[in-house]
């Protein structure tokens, strides 16, 4: 298994992740490694739709150009 080490982690992040390790009776290395592993899972079904429609709201309202139409102006040149 690998190791990962994190350089210059504020204090009080650290205390803040040592309580949290502390009150569920776990080692600090256990509940960071928990904490990875959880973020390196999959996402749900309901998160992928939260990411997407976040994505989407990035884009502006209105008529959009065709890509396909601007690579074939792009070629034509």
């Amino acid at each position: 298994m690998g190791q990962v080490v994190i350089r210059d982690v504020p204090d009080d992040v650290i205390e803040a992740h040592r309580q949290r390790a502390r009150a569920r009776g776990l080692s600090l290395e256990q509940q960071e490694l928990r904490a990875v592993i959880e973020a390196a899972a999959a996402y749900s079904a309901a998160e992928k739709l939260a990411v997407a429609e976040w994505s989407q709201s990035l884009t502006p309202p209105g008529p959009q150009a065709d890509a396909a139409a601007l690579i074939r102006e792009d070629r034509d040149r």
